[in-house]
């Protein structure tokens, strides 16, 4: 099975904590990862034909189908360790009621966080999987 590449937004600590927070619940190391603003994350939406903008926090790249907003996150959920693959349950839940609850998150992620600290070495358990252009 290939693995799924999960792009984030190389700017924003709340979602480089959750990448952190997804390679560290990923038992079989399922996801690879990469900031969507990085040459190797440009070039991965170019190919699916998914503008930068459209890609503002976190999109899931599966067997060549680009999922974006709750459904990525809730995609990526499934695949992690007990408790927390219980969360895609909540697929059912159509998606424009979840993506409403995604938007007031993402909306709020800097506020949350604050800004990225992009000088920072990512941990081993994640530079090993990170995407190479």
């Amino acid at each position: 099975m290939a693995p799924a590449v999960v792009l984030f937004d190389g700017t924003c600590a709340f979602c480089e904590g959750s990448v952190k927070f997804i390679a560290r619940r990923d038992p079989h190391a399922y996801f690879r990862f990469g900031a969507s603003q990085s040459p190797a994350g440009a070039k991965l939406l170019a190919e699916h034909g998914v503008a930068r903008e459209t890609a503002r926090s976190m999109v899931l790249i599966e067997d060549g189908r680009v999922y974006l907003r709750s459904t990525a996150s809730l995609r990526i959920a499934r695949r992690l360790r007990f408790p927390w693959s219980l969360a895609g349950m909540f697929l059912i839940v159509p998606r424009p009621i979840r993506d409403l609850a995604y938007r007031a998150v993402a909306a709020a992620r800097h506020r949350l966080a604050g800004p990225s600290n992009a000088c920072e070495v990512p941990p081993p358990e994640i530079r090993e999987r990170l995407i190479q252009g």
